[in-house]
């Protein structure tokens, strides 16, 4: 092998292997919820989880945040209402589902969304995309329902509702025109921050006090808060920054789609998930059925022909990313 092929290819690998990490991380976080949090300490878990990245993140986007127009604040502030809605309904979700069920249920988005995007555009989807959908669809039937005819949980209609909340945020920010071209780091600070803030205020009715319960935090408890908090959103915010500019975009989203994929093995490994055939053979259609989606899905139109983007946070579990800006 030519020495210049071999050091593009380990090139590559090293490239790579951050966003890879990054999708693991996604996956494992709906076991670190439940690790963390039970139905009665979600709001107080969300308060903890993001009042512990903002000082580190408002930190580094402090000029970029004094640069914010008021219609950008007022932009990322009305998304951050939307998100904190993302994120109860997930969190509640995983706690009330099991680790694999609420990672694969949530990965519907990667469907809903394209969907979504040909409803407001009225165009038609590709045939094999409906396919897709239809098949993922299927899945999560085989999958909630454990292979027989079981009405879905609690926890799996939550997250479905998360899933079908978090494309609808996706379009939303989109076609942000106030947003538009906003520095991603900054908006994203806002987000979280508004969401953080709608957290507190639920909190003070709903459950213990976040300091009581960050009180009542074993070793273990606090070592999963802070994966949550530092890995699954502030390691993957960076790495995300840092990838968009060293490979392409395309690549980022493949190797990040595979985060279904590990919260299943998460699942099943860590979590002592044992899903029936069916139900397993409903949870490998999902994941086969949104790869297919995410390859077959209709292209976003750039809105007025231009090539503007729309900042914000990914909501699988507070992750910033950044979306194309569409009609």
């Amino acid at each position: 092998m030519p020495a210049s092929l071999s050091k593009g290819s380990s090139s590559s690998v090293l490239r790579d292997l951050p966003v890879l990490l990054v999708a693991v991380v996604w996956g494992s976080s709906f076991l670190a919820v439940q690790r963390v949090a039970e139905p009665g300490t979600v709001v107080a878990m969300l308060v903890l989880r993001f009042g512990l990245v903002l000082p580190l993140l408002g930190a580094v986007a402090w000029r970029a945040l004094r640069r914010l127009s008021r219609a950008e604040w007022l932009g990322g502030a009305a998304l951050g209402v939307v998100l904190s809605g993302i994120f109860l309904l997930e969190t509640y979700g995983a706690v009330h589902t099991s680790a694999t069920n609420a990672g694969l249920i949530i990965s519907l988005a990667m469907v809903l969304t394209p969907l979504g995007e040909s409803a407001l555009g009225r165009t038609t989807p590709p045939r094999a995309f409906l396919a897709a959908a239809g098949l993922a669809v299927l899945g999560v039937a085989l999958l909630t329902g454990d292979g027989g005819l079981r009405a879905p949980s609690l926890g799996d209609l939550l997250v479905l509702g998360a899933a079908l909340v978090r494309s609808a945020y996706v379009l939303a920010m989109a076609r942000s025109r106030a947003l538009r071209d906003t520095d991603m780091l900054a908006v994203t600070w806002v987000q979280l921050a508004v969401a953080t803030a709608v957290f507190a205020v639920v909190a003070l009715s709903v459950g213990p006090a976040p300091w009581t319960v960050a009180r009542s935090y074993g070793v273990g408890q606090w070592v999963w808060l802070l994966h949550l908090s530092l890995f699954c959103t502030l390691f993957a915010f960076f790495v995300q920054m840092w990838a968009v500019r060293a490979t392409s975009p395309s690549r980022v989203s493949l190797l990040l789609g595979t985060e279904p994929l590990w919260a299943t093995v998460f699942g099943i490994t860590v979590a002592g998930n044992r899903p029936g055939l069916l139900a397993l053979f409903g949870g490998a259609l999902v994941l086969a059925a949104t790869e297919w989606g995410r390859r077959t899905a209709p292209s976003p139109r750039p809105a007025g022909g231009g090539n503007g983007t729309a900042a914000g946070v990914d909501a699988r579990a507070g992750e910033p990313t950044k979306e194309p800006a569409s009609a």
